[in-house]
């Protein structure tokens, strides 16, 4: 969307939210499973499936739904920029809404697709410090690349993003959730993507401090120059070879 168009309604704002966040669940949750299942017991060769299948359609749902409401599919990224007064506190409320409701959407059409019980509890253990630290590394790493990338490489964002999180799957411990609404929905799936419940609020508290410490980090990399600093940047007259 240029920076001078209307912007869409709300509610059509927060169906591509829902929509676009249900696709992706869809994505990461229906590559596991047809990961784990043609992989034979082959874990590595499973993740490969699932971190390649999440990244590609994280750059097709991002060049897709930008337009229409940004495509945040994070309550992270929603809160994010909220933070940064691009969304009021009633359309941060529709987003988060929407993600989460497309979020669940998502796994129950991915389980159904497959045969899988749906919005079963996940037995799938994922706690300790190293996935808490891999949360808040993943997290971290996803916000700086939207925001860094957003201010001064907007066209790139969608690649940027579903490459970081192609690669996070394999240099996080947890496979990088990086997304609140994810994390609460993969609980419901008994499958490859899944999480177990008792582990949802630590990943969320870790979630939190990751995107905490990249908006701070962020806020001050990307301030505007104040008058000295932007005198101290000009070249003296010795650097630019002007005589006096």
């Amino acid at each position: 969307m240029t920076a001078d168009a209307q912007p869409l309604p709300l509610l059509r704002r927060a169906t591509a939210e829902a929509v676009g966040t249900a696709l992706l669940l869809a994505a990461v949750v229906g590559s596991g499973i047809m990961g784990e299942r043609l992989a034979a017991g082959n874990v590595a060769i499973a993740l490969l499936a699932n971190s390649v299948a999440t990244g590609a359609a994280l750059v097709a749902l991002i060049l897709t739904f930008a337009p229409l409401s940004g495509a945040h599919f994070n309550p992270a990224v929603s809160m994010m920029s909220a933070s940064q007064g691009e969304l009021t506190a009633r359309e941060l409320a529709a987003y988060i809404l929407a993600q989460l409701l497309g979020a669940f959407a998502g796994v129950a059409c991915a389980d159904a697709m497959f045969g899988e019980p749906v919005f079963a509890w996940s037995h799938h253990a994922r706690s300790g410090f190293p996935q808490l630290l891999s949360e808040a590394v993943a997290t971290f790493g996803l916000l700086s690349v939207i925001v860094s990338c957003a201010r001064h490489r907007a066209h790139a964002v969608p690649f940027a993003v579903g490459a970081y999180i192609a690669a996070a799957y394999w240099f996080t411990a947890s496979t990088s959730f990086a997304n609140p609404a994810v994390t609460l929905a993969r609980m419901a799936t008994d499958t490859f993507a899944g999480i177990r419940p008792q582990d949802v609020f630590p990943f969320l508290a870790a979630q939190a401090i990751g995107a905490s410490a990249a908006v701070v980090l962020f806020r001050w990399l990307l301030a505007p120059r104040g008058a000295r600093d932007i005198k101290a940047s000009r070249p003296t007259e010795s650097q630019t070879g002007v005589l006096a």
